[in-house]
Parts: C-alpha cells; structure tokens; sequence
C-alpha cells in the first residue's frame, strides 16, 4: 500500500526564519512559497513549512525526530554550516555512521546522517540486541 514518505510537514513560528533556515542553511531546494507556508525538496521528498502561532517554542523531550542524508565528504562542512548557523546540538552521536543531531528555529529535532538502511541492519546483524528479528 505504502509506497514511500511522501513529505513532512512542519509547524513553524516565522515562516521568514525557517524559510531561510532550510534553503540557505540545509541547502533544501524551494519549491513554493505564499503567506503562510513553503514547500521545499529534499531529494525524493520534500518538507512543508507551515505558518502556526500554535507552534511550540522548545523542543519535546522524547527521541523523535527527521534525519536528512548527506554524502560522507560534506558532512564536517556541513556540520560547519549548521553550527555557524546557531543550530543547537540536542544529541550526540552514538549510532553508526556519521550524524549530527540538531534543532530548528523551532525546536524542531532534526539530524544529518551519512549512512542508510542496509548499513544500519548490517551494524544490527553485526551485535544485534535483545530480541531482534530481522525482515526479507
């Protein structure tokens, strides 16, 4: 049924800011843009910014969050860019492969990751903890 993620939707405070923050700071690519939102493609997906006053103004306390690739040989110049930026570290990094765990201007929990899937069930394979059952 499910073919794929289709997009991700964010509630943002200022739609100026986090505009800006994910085209000139992720390197996002705009799409659209009007009052109260924008579009912008990630790779196969793509990110809707919508304008809530509603949004919180820290970030949750729980695990979740998004993770966007980069190539290996951008990654420290990308983590370069996001912390001259002002994005703030929530999590350091104890998962295989390189990530840099960050927040949006709206507290967000966001990450970059320079591996994938096969390479994580590979690592899981490798030591895999209690109880896992791994799927054809």
């Amino acid at each position: 049924m499910v073919k794929g993620i289709n997009h991700v939707t964010l509630a943002v405070r200022d739609l100026e800011v986090s505009f800006r923050f994910y085209a000139e700071v992720l390197g996002l690519s705009p799409r659209a843009r009007w009052h109260k939102g924008a579009y912008l493609e990630a790779g196969e997906g793509w990110i809707c910014l919508s304008l809530d006053q509603a949004t919180r103004s820290e970030s949750l306390p729980e695990y979740t969050h998004a993770a966007f690739t980069v190539e290996a040989v951008d990654f420290a110049r990308a983590v370069e860019t996001l912390k001259a930026a002002g994005a703030k570290c929530w999590q350091e990094n104890r998962s295989p492969g390189d990530s840099f765990y960050f927040l949006d201007p709206d507290g967000h929990k966001l990450e970059i990751h320079t591996s994938n899937l096969q390479e994580r069930l590979k690592t899981l394979a490798a030591r895999p903890p209690q109880d896992l059952i791994l799927f054809p």
